[in-house]
């Protein structure tokens, strides 16, 4: 197995920054298995890591490479929870299901460090995640969100009033924060690699640049790619917002976004430290929100836009730099060195939508912007179900979603029209 180089993945700071990852042949033949896996992210992978290590042949196809996707790009915070509240959960659900979802998001946290401890990945984890409040009705819904995980999941997280909290972020944006200890940062493209290559080593195999199109389902379903195909007795589809026509029923309940974030220059520990002492990862609750953290090299990493149409946003340089120096005016003299972007996938309530089509393809999508710990559970769970252990997974099943209105013509512009009053009413609001 050879070694690539940085630069030959898609172009982000992280690319830049990664240490080689594993190249992998693209696939060529016909290949069985026990399980194959579409989409070398972190879901794909943790589901093939898992089942690898319980003894099962585990064949991981990938359009790309490993991580080229949103498990590669992200923002890099790794957060409790879900794309939506646990009130929503508990409304769809009941309490004590949203409570049994909510313990086990904490446990994907903990999950990613047990990893990165175990496999020995040069992650740049840090500790610490603060959600800020720049308006009252901001101050209002983090109070109340505090006392329903104190009360309903003992789940304590400590308040900052402005003056404690602009003691460790140097902004005058904002007036108050919620403060998670236990979760925190670190670099995507890393993790996944590192992942990746703990499961090859348990022996998973990945083929990259082997574009999936087509699943023929059956007893013993097959996924067709260009140069081959994969037969195995369970499939699980892990593309996400990358992956249509594979599973027509799927593709109305997620719709494509595009994220983006901006690197900085080094600013040095100093300078760093300065706008954020305790090296936390922090983000505002706004419908269209800005989240920021700082590098192991001491960049700011600041993402603040999002694109419900797909298109790059015009101008996208300059709208983030505007967005930082609204955080931080004392960054008027920086700007960003690189800005990048990729897709993510939302559904229409913001929760998760995992489960399985038939008796034999399972399905994770739908992750919201939250899912550098869900995807590690997402795998994690559906490695079990198809172990035989189910009962994770029909829980996560049992979440109602439905299509996205309009159909094909229409959801797009529908949902644009829609995000544009959520962002009125951060502004006036």
């Amino acid at each position: 197995m050879s070694l690539r180089e940085p630069s030959a993945h898609a172009d982000s700071w992280y690319a830049r920054s990664a240490g080689p990852g594993e190249a992998h042949p693209p696939l060529q033949g016909r290949e069985t298995a026990d399980v194959v896996v579409l989409g070398a992210g972190l879901t794909g992978l943790s589901a093939a890591l898992e089942l690898a290590q319980a003894g099962l042949k585990a064949i991981v196809l990938e359009a790309r490479e490993v991580g080229w996707g949103a498990s590669g790009r992200n923002g890099g915070q790794v957060i409790f929870g879900y794309g939506c509240d646990q009130a929503k959960i508990a409304g769809m659900l009941g309490l004590e299901a949203s409570r049994e979802l909510f313990k086990w998001s904490v446990d994907a946290v903990d999950q990613v460090r047990r990893r990165i401890l175990e496999h020995r990945i040069d992650a740049h984890w840090r500790d610490g995640h603060a959600h800020v409040a720049i308006k009252p009705r901001h101050v209002a819904e983090l109070k109340a969100w505090q006392a329903d995980l104190a009360e309903n999941y003992g789940y304590p997280l400590q308040w900052w009033d402005r003056e404690p909290l602009q003691a460790v972020v140097s902004s005058p944006r904002y007036i108050g924060a919620l403060y998670d200890p236990c979760s925190g940062h670190l670099h995507p493209l890393n993790y996944t690699r590192g992942l990746a290559r703990a499961a090859t080593q348990a022996g998973v195999r990945i083929f990259e640049h082997s574009r999936v199109t087509s699943l023929q389902r059956g007893a013993r379903p097959l996924l067709r790619t260009d140069g081959g195909e994969v037969q195995a007795d369970f499939v699980v589809l892990a593309g996400n917002a990358l992956v249509h026509g594979i599973a027509p029923e799927l593709d109305a309940r997620v719709m494509p976004v595009g994220t983006y974030i901006g690197a900085t220059a080094p600013l040095g520990a100093e300078r760093a430290r300065e706008l954020i002492r305790n090296d936390m990862a922090v983000a505002d609750i706004n419908w269209a929100l800005d989240y920021f953290r700082f590098s192991a090299d001491h960049r700011l990493l600041f993402g603040g836009r999002a694109s419900y149409s797909t298109l790059p946003p015009p101008g996208l340089a300059g709208v983030m730099t505007r967005r930082m120096r609204r955080v931080f005016p004392q960054l008027a003299d920086v700007g960003f060195e690189q800005v990048w972007g990729g897709l993510i996938d939302i559904s229409l309530n913001r929760a998760p939508h995992w489960g399985r089509l038939g008796d034999n393809v399972y399905f994770a999508q739908g992750f919201s912007g939250h899912g550098v710990a869900a995807t590690g559970l997402a795998g994690q769970v559906i490695a079990e179900a198809i172990r035989g252990q189910a009962g994770r997974l029909d829980v996560f099943s049992r979440i109602p979603h439905r299509p996205f209105p309009g159909g094909r013509a229409l959801r797009t512009p529908l949902l644009v029209a829609a995000m544009a009053w959520f962002k009125l009413r951060d502004a006036l609001w």
